[in-house]
């Protein structure tokens, strides 16, 4: 992965990002019978902005963005639940990660492994903010 860097009007020392890489889950997914009937692969990918201010100065996990418990709750929503469309799924994993009050911004990616023939995956990519959006 290559960092690009950033002048310091661009950079805010404060914003950290959190990424959730390669979650894979078996879940109930698609509208054919067998998709209906039989558990598949979705890989899930996450990028989570918060501000981390107080996590560094203080040192504690009360302080910080808790990426354990955001994976747990992903993966039951996931694995116990059956989804007709990927586009469903992946709105409901970015809901339930904006639903952490220190989420600034969030974006979520589910591949669909095998979706289709002659192709690695399908997937599905949507994101949320809390901040304004700027104009450009």
């Amino acid at each position: 992965m290559t960092l690009h860097a950033l002048d310091d009007q661009h950079l805010d020392h404060d914003l950290a990002t959190i990424r959730i890489k390669n979650l894979r889950l078996r879940t109930y997914i698609g509208i054919k019978d067998e998709e209906i009937h039989n558990r598949q692969d979705v890989v899930i990918n996450a990028v989570i902005r918060y501000r981390a201010d107080k996590a560094v100065e203080f040192n504690h996990i009360d302080q910080a963005l808790n990426y354990r418990t955001i994976s747990k709750e992903v993966i039951v929503l996931v694995e116990e639940r059956p989804f007709l469309l990927l586009e469903r799924m992946t709105r409901e994993v970015l809901d339930l990660i904006m639903s952490h009050e220190q989420v600034l911004t969030a974006q979520v990616e589910i591949d669909k492994p095998n979706a289709l023939r002659f192709a690695d995956s399908v997937s599905i990519t949507l994101s949320a903010s809390r901040e304004p959006r700027r104009n450009l």
